[in-house]
């Protein structure tokens, strides 16, 4: 146990106040989502507000417009899910489809690392600009309640991990580990419990 301990005492952890309730809106966020409740929309909209301000500050500027349009996503999730004539049922693309998402997402993401690369002072342009043109496509997914989100979620957070350690957000790191574990989780519940027609 000291071990351990003396372990995580040299890794210099940089937790701050704002980002621990970020990650605490996160979390909530994505096991609601895991569970098809609609509140997880509301958590959302908190945790996309704080991240506003903490990704800006670390100078991870597609990763702060992301939050943004997280922030337009959790308005529009809510509603869309919030449907009362009739029930959204999880569904899934087709194979063609999902190829055209990662073909012009690898597109997006080249054209953005290289804008910030070229024209910012932007950490980690490349990688952040993946994590955020895929996270866009994953998002509008999970509002529309596509199986493959968790897939993409899969990746996207396990290179986040990466991103936000790289940036010395420590409790954010470890906030995409989990998500990479629970996104793992999310895309067998859905599966379960998706229309077999679907």
């Amino acid at each position: 146990m000291h071990e351990i301990i003396q372990f995580f005492s040299h890794l210099n952890f940089n937790w701050s106040f704002i980002e621990s309730f970020a990650v605490l809106f996160s979390v909530i966020y994505v096991i609601l989502a895991a569970k098809q409740n609609i509140w997880c929309w509301g958590a959302a909209a908190i945790s996309v507000i704080l991240y506003i301000y903490i990704c800006f500050t670390a100078q991870l500027y597609p990763e702060t417009g992301l939050q943004v349009f997280y922030l337009f996503m959790a308005g529009y999730g809510y509603h869309h899910w919030n449907k009362k004539e009739q029930e959204l049922q999880i569904s899934e693309w087709s194979s063609s489809k999902h190829l055209l998402i990662l073909g012009i997402g690898a597109i997006l993401t080249f054209l953005m690392g290289f804008y910030f690369t070229t024209y910012t002072n932007a950490a980690m342009p490349l990688v952040d600009s993946f994590t955020t043109v895929f996270s866009i496509f994953a998002t509008f997914m999970v509002a529309k309640k596509i199986l493959g989100n968790w897939l993409y979620w899969i990746v996207i957070d396990a290179v986040s991990v990466y991103l936000y350690f790289s940036r010395d957000l420590h409790l954010t790191s470890l906030l995409f580990l989990a998500y990479t574990i629970i996104a793992i989780f999310g895309y067998f519940r859905w599966l379960k419990i998706m229309p077999k027609d679907a």
